[in-house]
């Protein structure tokens, strides 16, 4: 994809969190057969911000975590109507965790080694220090005119690996665990069910 001027935005509800070693759920009431993993480092806020300066951005983070960033590529690109959050905030579509590390303990998030492996099999492997926009971008971007609570988690990109980039696309499918390995974090396993 072209490289955007701005970072590219879209929200997932608060229903599409997803404990350590619970299920991601494929949809089955509006179906899926296009569900992908994305593994992201996830920024915590922790004290109020708006219009920060890249500068004091990190000032305002809690800490850091893993993240999924589970995508139904059919809803987010063909049949939702170009909206990304269709294909993005299905329940369970976002996983956390296993733990949140304080800022203190990572003095730069852009240095750390993230990796997702499927079924044990590594299919993401790359370093934060490749992001587009760097966490303090992001935080200076996104409370530009706009008010961050503590409590406000940034998911900050995923790297190259996705299933909808392999030939052929490798689709999650019930069975499947993921597990989302982030340098001086840890890493979250989700197993893959189908909705019930």
């Amino acid at each position: 994809m072209k490289i955007p001027e701005h970072p590219i935005l879209f929200m997932k509800s608060t229903a599409s969190v997803q404990d350590p070693g619970e299920p991601i759920r494929i949809p089955r009431f509006l179906a899926s057969d296009q569900v992908d993993y994305e593994c992201e480092l996830a920024v915590v806020i922790g004290r109020t911000c708006k219009n920060v300066s890249r500068e004091n951005a990190l000032d305002h983070v809690l800490g850091y975590t893993c993240a999924n960033d589970v995508s139904a590529r059919d809803w987010q690109i063909r049949l939702g109507g170009s909206q990304w959050c269709r294909g993005k905030t299905f329940d369970t579509f976002c996983p956390l965790g296993p733990w949140l590390v304080t800022r203190d303990e990572i003095p730069n998030p852009n240095a750390l080694a993230i990796r997702t492996f499927l079924n044990g099999v590594p299919v993401q492997d790359s370093n934060t220090n490749d992001m587009i926009f760097d966490v303090p971008a992001l935080i200076s971007f996104l409370s530009g005119s706009t008010t961050l609570r503590p409590g406000t988690v940034i998911l900050t990109g995923t790297p190259q690996g996705v299933g909808m980039a392999q030939k052929p696309s490798r689709w999650l499918q019930p069975g499947d665990a993921v597990e989302i390995d982030i340098e001086k974090i840890g890493t979250l396993r989700n197993p893959v069910v189908a909705e019930t």
